[in-house]
Parts: C-alpha cells; structure tokens; sequence
C-alpha cells in the first residue's frame, strides 16, 4: 500500500503521521488489494478537515471528516472508510455480506 500524506496550510508532524499510519493499516488488514492512498489535511478556519481518496482495483473511495480536534477527525475518516472498504468488498466478492462482516468483527476483538 502506497500512503501519501500532504498537508494544507498545515505542517504534518511526525506524531500526525504515525497515528494516520496506524489508523489505516486497519484497511489494509480487511483489504489486501488497496493500491494507494492519498490523505490531505487541512485546516478551514476552526475546523479541521481530512481527506482520503483510496485506489483500489475497479474503483475510488474518498471519504472526508471534519471535527475540532485532528485526532478526532482522523478516527472519524478512519471510521468511514473501514465501512466504505467493507462495502466495496462485499460488492466484489458477492456475498450477502453477513459472513464478511462476523470475519471483520472477529478481526477487530
């Protein structure tokens, strides 16, 4: 998986970067074929904004998270997207979806 982290109008720490980088192995763990992904942080007046666009085979997910606090509108987009993957994985491999989802609740304990 290629992580490309930019920033704007904002200095990504080291500390920001390694709790992205936490947060989104979680996708890479329920889908392997994840090609790249691209977060832009950003900060609009008091808000602060975060943005994914994931590539994976056949299509794009972008999910986007606003919130006071970085940390928390990164767990938000890390939220987002781990139900967007899980949706698209489901769509591919065409399932009902209720056995991929006890396999993901299993991962997750």
């Amino acid at each position: 998986m290629n992580l490309n982290i930019s920033g704007h109008h904002l200095e990504v720490t080291p500390a920001i970067r390694d709790y992205i980088t936490s947060k989104l192995d979680r996708v890479a763990r329920h889908f392997d074929a994840v090609i790249e992904v691209g977060v832009v942080l950003s900060v609009e007046r008091l808000q602060q904004k975060i943005e994914a666009t994931v590539h994976v085979p056949g299509k794009d997910i972008h999910v986007e998270a606003i919130d006071e606090d970085m940390y928390a509108a990164i767990d938000a987009l890390a939220d987002k997207l781990d139900r967007q993957i899980v949706k698209h994985k489901e769509k591919r491999n065409g399932h009902d979806g209720e056995s991929i989802r006890r396999q993901v609740a299993a991962e997750e304990e």
